[in-house]
């Protein structure tokens, strides 16, 4: 569970009276077309005036009038709208999180907190790289939010059919995570929310980092391993995984940036061969098995790795703790086994100094 929640904030904010919807659908029951097309929840509580114009790298997009239908597509957005108080009627799955045809379970409180019905729940088994046109079509949004993902060009003009699109600023999956609270909110005409969620995600890290300031300072690299390629991902400050985490007062190594070859995105590879070229005061370590977290310490191709070597790992382990912090959202980033987990840990490595 998390620790803290921001919705009730947020919604009292954005003066979002009581809320007078139908029950939740029950979780055991599969999502059917007739509840795709049931009425979403009233999105009360706007504070801008509308029209609305977003920028972004297909161009403007113009919101005319209070969004009522709101669809996401990526990642992030869905989180972003609960936390101002709108919920939206389709979302996409998170197959590799928890299955197909599934919510995250900070999105399933999200709904329930706001006394939302399950949205309608958009096939995306290949991350982003096809979008399923018919689906978003019968869930009716008059608003597709998608300011982290992958969307093309091409993707966008179809989308564009069916709704006002809000894409990403500049280049597909690395919109910083507290811009797409705020893109969000400001497309939703609740910017003032959108405000108050990211002035209560500040006042979280800047708590963390006040009780921890033996972090202050640190270098870190991020990475994944793997070992069917024979290479690690390394992600780059340009990814909000990275940069959120700056907020404890820890700082991307510099040889993360040295190594990049990625030409402004969000993660890069490096081979085996060059790992000890990746020198940081602790490694942060996205591991996605018990199993593997164990042998990680002593994997032999690892030990090339200066804070591998040193025992300095900190590791997110498991497929939701993953999620939660990769990137973080704003209903995800206090969940306890994600940004808390690696705060324990780090206080391990560092309590002492």
């Amino acid at each position: 569970m998390r620790i803290r929640r921001t919705l009730a904030a947020a919604v009292g904010l954005a003066a979002v009276g009581a809320l007078t919807l139908t029950a939740c659908a029950s979780e055991s029951e599969p999502e059917t077309a007739d509840t795709a097309a049931s009425e979403a929840p009233a999105a009360e509580g706007a504070t801008d005036e509308f029209p609305i114009t977003i920028t972004h790298a297909y161009g403007e997009t113009v919101i005319e009038s209070e969004p009522q239908r709101v669809a996401t597509w990526g990642w992030g957005s869905t989180e972003a709208a609960l936390a101002v108080g709108v919920a939206p009627v389709g979302v996409a799955e998170q197959v590799w999180t928890v299955g197909p045809q599934t919510l995250l379970p900070w999105v399933e409180e999200g709904y329930t907190e706001l006394g939302a019905e399950t949205p309608a729940i958009f096939t995306d088994a290949e991350s982003g790289a096809s979008v399923p046109y018919e689906e978003f079509v019968e869930a009716d949004p008059d608003l597709i939010l998608a300011p982290y993902s992958g969307i093309t060009q091409e993707q966008y003009d179809v989308l564009s059919d069916i709704a006002p699109v809000v894409a990403y600023p500049e280049t597909p999956w690395t919109t910083p995570w507290d811009d797409i609270v705020s893109i969000s909110a400001q497309a939703l005409g609740r910017s003032a929310a959108g405000e108050q969620v990211l002035a209560d995600i500040d006042t979280y890290f800047a708590d963390l980092a006040a009780e921890h300031p033996e972090f202050e300072g640190k270098t870190y690299a991020t990475i994944v391993d793997s070992p069917t390629e024979g290479l690690v991902y390394v992600y780059t400050p340009a990814d909000p995984r990275v940069s959120i985490l700056e907020g404890l007062g820890i700082v991307s190594a510099p040889s993360v940036e040295e190594l990049d070859t990625s030409d402004g995105g969000f993660y890069y590879t490096l081979s085996y061969e060059e790992l000890d070229k990746l020198e940081a005061d602790f490694l942060l370590a996205y591991i996605y098995t018990p199993e593997e977290a164990e042998a990680f310490d002593t994997k032999a191709e690892l030990q090339a790795i200066p804070a591998v070597a040193a025992g300095n790992i900190v590791k997110v382990v498991e497929p939701v703790a993953v999620s939660s912090v990769s990137p973080p959202t704003a209903l995800s980033y206090d969940w306890t086994d994600g940004v808390p987990a690696i705060v324990d840990q780090l206080a391990a490595l560092y309590g002492e100094d």
